[in-house]
């Protein structure tokens, strides 16, 4: 059986020094793909790079927490604060967007300005996820069913992986993950009958959801070899620590990640488990997926 991966990097427009850790994973490592944050402090930077590396696939990185709106607090009171900031806690942004009927009256505009800034860009949008899966809320995805055909989504990501793959290779933080996989399973089967009504695709599996933050390249070493599955995508969070510029995850998890991408002997690996790179965009067109 072909086995067809795409490696994904989140957070494309957060900082400069994430941008530079896309590109570099792109152009030297393992890197097919990226999911554009169209409120990040960095992302005209994102945008111009995206144009120069054709070949690397661009998402929208749906923004609905621990980060900024398009629109103004004005428009979106029960949304952001003051200064246009959503929740940092994603439980309790998950909570208010699911119980809180203003909220949830909000939100299909601000999602809407965030798909309208992204065709601004001119880049062809490849799939569309979510920054801390907010994207999997019942009550988000609800709203991106109803505005999919009008921007044309083509792909959304679900995220799926065997609790016991990851439990091999790295046994910390067990309980959290086990709840976390508990929980987006459940939010994998809600989304597999909506994207199935409007005919939206998904991929067998996404991994990385468990090891946030630790995407190494020994667990990638370790994950690989178990991965059955026809069409996967791993996501990771690369970065390069800059002077005045915050980290989009715990300190030095980026450098990690990124060297997990540019690894030489994960690239081999794959090479010999046959995994062909590609993206969402590549997929699409073979009509592989």
């Amino acid at each position: 059986m072909s086995q067809y991966l795409i490696i994904n990097g989140d957070d494309f427009g957060f900082s400069h020094g994430v941008n530079q850790a896309i590109i570099q994973a792109h152009t030297q490592g393992i890197l097919t793909s990226t999911s554009l944050m169209v409120t990040g402090d960095a992302v005209e930077e994102a945008v111009a790079l995206a144009k120069q590396h054709p070949n690397l696939g661009v998402g929208l990185h749906l923004v609905l927490g621990c980060g900024k709106s398009v629109l103004p607090p004005s428009q979106i009171p029960h949304l952001v604060n003051d200064q246009g900031e959503f929740l940092d806690n994603p439980a309790h942004a998950g909570w208010r967007y699911y119980f809180n009927a203003a909220a949830r009256q909000e939100l299909p505009l601000e999602i809407r300005a965030q798909l309208q800034k992204f065709q601004q860009t001119g880049l062809e949008l490849s799939h569309l996820d979510g920054h801390l899966h907010h994207h999997v809320n019942p009550a988000v995805l609800k709203i991106l069913m109803d505005l999919a055909p009008e921007y044309n989504i083509p792909v959304i990501r679900l995220p799926y992986e065997e609790l016991t793959f990851t439990l091999k290779i790295d046994t910390q933080a067990w309980l959290s993950k086990l709840i976390g996989w508990v929980v987006f399973k459940q939010l994998r089967r809600h989304g597999e009958s909506l994207l199935a009504a409007q005919g939206i695709p998904y991929v067998d599996r996404v991994y990385g959801l468990l090891q946030t933050g630790s995407v190494t390249e020994d667990y990638l070493l370790g994950l690989i070899p178990q991965i059955e599955a026809e069409i996967v995508e791993f996501y990771a969070h690369p970065g390069i620590a800059l002077d005045q510029e915050p980290e989009n995850g715990p300190p030095g998890a980026g450098a990690r990640e990124l060297a997990a991408l540019l690894s030489h002997p994960v690239r081999e690996q794959l090479l010999t488990r046959g995994f062909e790179l590609t993206n969402y965009p590549q997929l699409q067109a073979s009509g592989r997926l």
